[in-house]
């Protein structure tokens, strides 16, 4: 399995990007998929994840209301629209898949086994 992110780049506070994660393999398939973000100087964050089967979503209280995150299985992408974005929201974005079903929290970095490259975001002031 590998995952393609795409979409960071620069924009003013309050701007929008939507961010893509394509997955590629043989015949791909996942529990859950999620977003984390990794800003110089901190640890890796959760951001949003997603069910890829089912319903249900996941989302770090400080992007709740700001970001949405949606799926197309048809074409094996995932997609994070960050809105009203902050300063503080720059960080280099990455998606990952869980396709074990590890019995950690969608929130946990530990639940994923297949991680893309990052695409970063910056926010001005």
């Amino acid at each position: 399995v590998q995952l393609q992110a795409s979409g960071g780049g620069l924009v003013q506070a309050g701007g929008s990007l939507s961010l893509s994660c394509t997955a590629s393999g043989r015949t791909f398939s996942a529990i859950t998929m999620g977003w984390f973000c990794w800003a110089p100087g901190k640890e890796r964050e959760f951001v949003a994840a997603i069910y890829w089967n089912a319903g249900g979503t996941n989302y770090a209280d400080s992007v709740k209301g700001r970001f949405t995150i949606s799926k197309d299985k048809t074409k094996n992408t995932m997609y994070l629209q960050t809105n009203s974005l902050k300063p503080e929201d720059t960080a280099v974005y990455y998606c990952a898949a869980d396709t074990h079903g590890i019995h950690y929290s969608m929130s946990s970095d530990k639940r994923y086994d297949y991680w893309g490259q990052g695409t970063l975001v910056t926010v001005s002031s």
